[in-house]
């Protein structure tokens, strides 16, 4: 059976947490989409890992893990993170990894592009990580692309990256800086080495589904950076919610045991877009500034802002989640009131039309009309206690319990777990989760 973990906002929810605690249990843990762009962070027995390309089941030492076919696979990094990992003590990492064959490679040149297409749009630049992610899915969708296998055939490799980067030339001209055959050479250096971890996804998870593993998949962004369901065009590039599970990794949606949503208890975003519930003033400042919100994959301080109940009822309206975990409890711990309007804990519970007056409980495709919106607040009183030392759900303070429970109500999904600190043992098992 599988169990899938998908961020339900705009990423950096804290989902490598949840994969690092439902590992154990896991035969497989792999990724389905996105890239090197990814970042997810892991404290476990007191040592920090961050994780990009790489599934973070890598921690687990009885666990085998997968990069799937929806991936688009950046060498150096690959061959970096696991470097990096074995300096910081977990073992055989290079023999508890594979790679889909069928993977779009991500090139430096991808890396280069993404940067000159970022100045192309100026002012409405999308904000991307710079890591080539959306050339590399360009080429994909163009048929362009090189493939894993296609590494190994060196006359065919050369011949389609002289070409990738022939037509990039033509249409940057001397602002593209890359050189073809510095790449080309790294790669002579990559393909002895890359064949280890190659393999045939399907016929892989295929079997391990036959065999009733336990799968845990693992995604990367979240539902509002989806290509197709987030807020276009300031998304990542591929399909970052259930839907790129299935086209990423093939596994048999009849074999499915959880779809669990991971949601901050604040919201956070990186890059440029809309953001209805961003606070630019104090609030925002001291949720950064506690919630330690800066990119693991980039540094970049995420903008910040209060918890938007639409956008996750919405994100489970196409993700369709059986459990949530509600992640960062713990950063809320301090907040006083400030405004009368707004208690601590502020929730956006719907949009309101200034022409008509009327509620939007939706999230809107046109992004120019979602900007005319109001936010209408639900308050909440403020704890003020930390919540980090509390072990079970009806140890956290009451206001805070009301919180919990306001959100499970809402989006009318249960949350089986409650975040209240980075570490592993900070992670409270509720409802759902108690049965695992």
């Amino acid at each position: 059976m599988a169990t899938i973990i998908l961020g339900s906002q705009w990423g950096d929810e804290g989902k490598g947490k949840l994969t690092d605690i439902l590992c154990p249990k896991a035969q497989i843990c792999a990724r389905a989409a996105g890239g090197h762009n990814a970042g997810h962070s892991i404290v476990a027995n007191g040592v920090s890992y961050s994780f990009h390309l790489l599934p973070s089941g890598l921690v687990n030492p009885n666990c085998m893990n997968l990069i799937g076919s929806g991936v688009t696979f950046h060498v150096p990094s690959f061959f970096k993170e696991l470097a990096e990992l074995e300096e910081k003590g977990l073992t055989d990492v290079h023999n508890r990894i594979l790679v889909s064959d069928r993977c779009q490679v991500n090139f430096d040149l991808h890396a280069a592009v993404d940067g000159l297409e970022e100045v192309e749009l100026g002012s409405r630049k999308i904000g991307t990580t710079g890591r080539g992610i959306g050339p590399s899915y360009s080429t994909k969708a163009g048929r362009s692309g090189v493939r894993v296998h296609e590494i190994f055939n060196e006359e065919v490799f050369e011949r389609k990256l002289r070409q990738l980067a022939a037509g990039y030339k033509k249409r940057f001209g001397d602002l593209l800086k890359y050189d073809v055959e510095e790449e080309i050479a790294r790669f002579k250096e990559y393909r002895p080495k890359l064949a280890h971890y190659c393999t045939d996804a399907v016929q892989y998870l295929k079997k391990a589904q036959d065999r009733d593993y336990k799968i845990l998949i693992e995604g990367a962004n979240a539902l509002m950076l989806d290509i197709d369901y987030g807020t276009y065009p300031y998304v990542t590039s591929s399909n970052t919610g259930l839907g790129g599970i299935f086209t990423g990794l093939a596994i048999n949606p009849r074999k499915l045991d959880k779809i669990i949503g991971v949601v901050k208890a604040y919201t956070t975003r990186v890059g440029e877009g809309i953001f209805k519930t961003e606070d630019l003033g104090e609030d925002g400042t001291q949720l950064q500034a506690i919630g330690r919100e800066w990119g693991v994959s980039t540094g970049r301080k995420r903008r910040c802002g209060w918890l938007d109940l639409v956008v996750v009822k919405y994100s489970t309206n196409v993700n369709h989640y059986t459990v949530l975990n509600l992640t960062k409890l713990d950063v809320l711990d301090t907040f006083k009131t400030i405004k009368a309007r707004i208690l601590s804990n502020s929730v956006a519970v719907a949009y309101k039309d200034p022409q008509t007056g009327e509620e939007v409980d939706y999230f809107p495709a046109d992004l120019d009309y979602l900007a005319s919106l109001e936010v209408v607040y639900k308050e909440f009183e403020g704890w003020q206690k930390p919540t980090t030392a509390a072990k079970s759900f009806y140890d956290l303070p009451k206001q805070a319990r009301a919180y919990v429970e306001f959100i499970e109500e809402f989006v009318g999904v249960p949350i089986g777990w409650i975040g209240t600190g980075p570490a592993r043992e900070d992670m409270i098992l509720k409802g759902p989760a108690l049965t695992e």
